[in-house]
């Protein structure tokens, strides 16, 4: 069970693979990433915007990683669960910017934590175009205090 003590964001547990890990036998660094994205992309999936039959299920399930920063503070050794707990400190009226954790499945040991910023885009334009109301009260459940 993971350990939650804010009453903002959530929580996803996913597993690390044997094939996540470098020649050192440690979660090689661009796999956060990859474990970040899958947590996020699950919980919005959970809600109905998603990607189905090769298009959006929503406009708001077509964005984009606009920034990606990651400080890395002790090496996931092995293979195993692991908990990925995710926030928005901020939504704007086109980008989200989300701040995350990646814990020990009990929440106890943090390996990283970052920033990532997503931007909705218009299909047709390619451009930057706003979040939907139903986005955004979705959103509200992981806005930051």
């Amino acid at each position: 069970m993971t350990i939650l003590t804010e009453t903002y964001g959530d929580v996803v547990r996913l597993p690390v693979h044997f094939d996540d890990l470098d020649a050192m036998g440690v979660l090689h660094n661009s796999r956060y990433a990859v474990l970040v994205e899958r947590a996020i992309v699950i919980w919005w999936q959970e809600r109905g915007v998603a990607f189905t039959g090769g298009g959006p299920t929503t406009p708001d399930a077509f964005n984009v990683v606009r920034e990606y920063a990651i400080t890395f503070h002790r090496p996931i050794t092995g293979t195993g669960e692991i908990a990925v707990y995710f926030w928005l400190d901020r939504m704007g009226r086109t980008s989200a910017e989300y701040g995350f954790r990646v814990t020990s499945e009990d929440g106890r040991t943090v390996f990283a934590e970052g920033r990532r910023v997503n931007v909705r885009l218009d299909a047709a334009t390619m451009r930057p175009a706003p979040w939907t109301d139903h986005g955004r009260e979705l959103a509200a459940a992981l806005l930051k205090n």
